[in-house]
């Protein structure tokens, strides 16, 4: 291990508990030990989960929250005390490895709570509501600290109040739960409370806390809620049972559904770092013994769950003042890189560092990170494609797609909570497999395949892999897109698949092989019309072979789009957005929190976005657009067409030929290998669903399922 490493090696105490090393695994979707909408209480799969990342040297575990109180029906989870006992023997694992485990509590979203579309009529209409709350929801879901408080997702829907009776009975149920935590074995509790817009910290923060009583006001009556939590579980589980807190040290809010952006000066509706300064105090008086933090809150959702456009380490700074004002341990989490952790420790400016998506991404992160062997950590890129891909537009009109909510997965690695889903061993019948296509599905399947004893030839046309996720990576934001390729390479070269650079297959019959796999990707779609040429494609300008004017014109306000325009305002210039639609960055699947950051990211940097608009012409003075009010040209001096993608289909007909064949059961009378198409040149779709093709055709050829 290089020695720049070392003071994250080193024992710390959280109360009177002491903890191998500064490593914390942070509680995320999909992480979860036990939660309600499993039929036993306990999430089937979740010890295979743990068991990948028990002995890899992290240092404390902290799953995902437990909610005191189930969303269907009214069922309080201490009165239930059989739900943890399936955890038992899974927390005896992690004891055994040497490292601690918390349980995270939490009372609930309150006007952050999600709200798929089935749900909208419900809670919208008064009877229905009335109604079906017994049936659908418990009505405490759907309760905030003032009445009246607009849902985050859909600002129409309008909260119930969160009453004294309520808070009581929820104090008294944290005491009682955080017992059954003691009891199963759980080395400590964390208490979801300040932190991120949630119900607790909404009774916290004044922007949404109104309230007139003891529980609103000033801010120890604002914080009153939390502290008499932790007064709690201390008389019910004892003085020395460690209790941490999920922390927000700032709110970097502007406001309902706007957050702030890195750098910019705003006047913070949230909670302000000199408010943060006073709060940490109190509670630390109150008894809590760690703060967990980072910042943000569901109206600036990218602070806490940071996408790509977010500096790396962007709450370090924020957590290092805060613990000046504190005596307790602090953990900092948001895009924490080791490098700079280490340091930070070393200084004494923070006592651990949260990990949360890397370790979804690469379970073996911080084994590999002590082997030496950092090259071999695959880097995780902070898509949200498949951990957290709650997808929606801030405003008025938010939809949640529910056949996008996976959570605690990864894009890049497809095993990661589907463990006892597929499998790793070497297949029973191993193949000759070509692969044509060095783009990431291409290389995902030859790595994949490889990996399971088959024998594996990689045909690329150009003299690079990686395809268009080349130029995907091109832009100064993506700096662990472009570490992603490299691992992609490495892993590629160690799978031990022979790579055919510069060769291009036209004729499938030239290839000696049991199965072929075309992996060629997809096409810049082109507009027609006038003056259409006079354009570059997104592909083109990303590519380095065309650059940009300082007045450019981008026409798709996609997510490729206004990447585009963001990365030329870095640049000094002066973009513009053009989007047929009224939204920007408004596809399926791609995580509010970071279509909202690059929106708010162009907001910041004055990018002017042209909504219901149509492109009609391209013109020498610029482009045509026809909108609702009339027809517009907006000046350019380039444009840059990011229309999206058409797949490259030139081996799709004899790939439908070979499957057409073989059910109508004619395969033993044809010769020729098998032939499946994997990616974009299927069918054009992200990052996730290439990925996941390729690794779901190797698990089938393999497995035979």
């Amino acid at each position: 291990m290089d020695a720049k490493y070392k003071p994250l090696f080193t024992p710390w105490k959280v109360g009177s508990v002491e903890i191998k090393n500064r490593i914390v695994m942070l509680p995320m979707e999909g992480t979860n030990m036990i939660q309600w909408e499993a039929k036993t209480g306990f999430v089937k799969g979740i010890d295979a989960f743990y068991r990948d990342r028990k002995d890899q040297n992290i240092g404390l575990f902290i799953p995902g929250l437990i909610p005191l109180l189930s969303i269907v029906g009214k069922r309080w989870v201490y009165k239930h005390p059989e739900v943890f006992e399936p955890v038992k023997p899974i927390i005896r694992e992690i004891h055994e490895s040497g490292a601690k485990i918390f349980f995270q509590i939490s009372a609930g979203s309150g006007r952050s709570m999600l709200l798929p579309p089935l749900l909208k009529p419900f809670v919208q209409n008064k009877f229905l509501k009335a109604v079906s709350s017994p049936l659908l929801m418990t009505k405490w879901w759907w309760s905030a600290p003032d009445p009246g408080e607009p849902n985050v997702w859909a600002p129409r829907v309008k909260m119930d109040h969160f009453t004294d009776d309520m808070i009581r009975q929820f104090i008294y149920a944290f005491g009682q739960t955080a017992l059954r935590c003691k009891e199963a074995g759980a080395d400590g509790v964390e208490i979801h409370a300040v932190h991120e817009g949630y119900l607790l910290d909404q009774f916290a923060m004044r922007y949404t806390n109104h309230r007139t009583d003891e529980y609103g006001g000033s801010l120890e009556n604002r914080l009153r809620f939390a502290c008499e939590i932790v007064r709690e579980i201390k008389k019910v589980c004892g003085g020395d049972y460690p209790v941490s807190l999920r922390y927000s040290v700032t709110s970097k809010t502007r406001g309902f559904n706007e957050g702030a952006v890195p750098g910019e000066a705003y006047e913070e509706a949230g909670r302000s770092m000199a408010e943060s300064e006073q709060a940490i105090r109190i509670l630390e008086q109150a008894g809590y013994d760690l703060f967990n933090c980072d910042n943000g809150t569901y109206d600036a959702w990218y602070w806490a769950h940071p996408p790509v456009y977010a500096p790396l380490n962007m709450n370090l700074s924020d957590v290092e003042h805060i613990k000046k004002f504190t005596t307790k341990p602090v953990v900092c989490a948001g895009r924490m890189q080791f490098s700079e952790a280490a340091e930070s420790v070393a200084a004494g400016r923070i006592d651990a560092m949260g990990l949360g998506r890397q370790l979804l991404c690469d379970p073996e992160t911080v084994t590999k990170l002590t082997e030496g062997r950092t090259d071999e950590i695959r880097p995780c890129i902070s898509c949200h494609g498949a951990c957290l891909p709650f997808n929606g537009m801030n405003g008025e009109g938010t939809d949640i797609d529910p056949m996008h909510l996976e959570m605690g997965r990864c894009v890049l690695n497809p095993w990661t909570n589907n463990e006892t889903k597929y499998r790793k061993d070497p297949a029973k019948d191993p193949k000759k497999i070509a692969v044509i296509g060095g783009g990431i599905g291409g290389m995902e399947t030859a790595i994949q395949a490889a990996k399971r004893g088959h024998t594996v030839d990689l045909y690329e046309k150009s003299e690079r892999l990686g395809g268009v996720f080349n130029e995907a990576a091109a832009m100064s934001f993506k700096e662990k897109d472009k570490e992603l390729l490299l691992w992609y390479q490495r892993e590629l070269r160690k799978s031990g698949a022979s790579v055919h650079l510069n060769t291009e297959i036209t004729d499938l019959r030239s290839l000696d092989a049991d199965i072929i796999v075309a992996a060629t990707g997809a096409r810049p779609r082109m507009l027609r019309i006038p003056g259409a040429e006079r354009a570059v494609t997104a592909q083109d300008f990303l590519s380095g072979k065309i650059p940009a004017g300082d007045r450019t014109v981008i026409i798709g306000g996609g997510l490729t789009g206004c990447e585009i325009a963001y990365e030329l305002a870095l640049q000094g210039k002066h973009p513009a957005v053009v989007e047929m639609t009224g939204n920007l960055v408004g596809a399926c699947g791609i995580c509010m929190a970071n279509s909202s950051m690059l929106r708010e990211l162009l907001r910041y940097h004055r990018v002017p976005a042209y909504l219901n608009a149509s492109a009609k012409a391209v013109t020498d003075q610029g482009v045509v657009l026809e909108m609702p009010e009339g027809e517009k040209t907006v000046p350019a001096d380039t444009v840059i067409l990011s229309a999206g993608y058409v797949p490259d289909d030139r081996f799709k007909a004899a790939a439908e030929k070979a499957a057409a064949q073989k059910s109508a059961g004619k395969e033993n009378a044809v010769k020729s290998p098998a032939l499946y198409l994997v990616g974009d040149c299927d069918q054009v779709g992200s990052l996730k669903t290439v990925i996941r093709q390729a690794y779901e055709l190797v698990q089938k050829i393999s497995y035979g399922k």
